[in-house]
């Protein structure tokens, strides 16, 4: 048994879970994370002229970049 894309558990993976399964499963895994942490954080935007634009999902809850607390120069 082969698997159609990246999201399909392949035949000799003995957790069976899917490659977004596992990463839920390991994004929620800690003692005091939550479904939030799970949340994609990222959007991806196919463009007609075969560019993918990729942005920060405005519901990430972690961002890149410093916080509020890095000085601004």
């Amino acid at each position: 048994m082969s698997h159609d894309s990246e999201h399909d558990a392949p035949a000799d993976d003995p957790t069976g879970m899917t490659a977004d399964e596992k990463r839920h499963d390991q994004l929620t895994r800690a003692p005091k994370s939550d479904e939030s942490d799970a949340a994609p954080r990222i959007t991806t935007e196919e463009r007609p002229d075969g560019v993918t634009r990729i942005d920060v999902a405005d519901t990430a809850k972690v961002r890149p970049g410093g916080g509020e607390s890095q000085a601004q120069g």
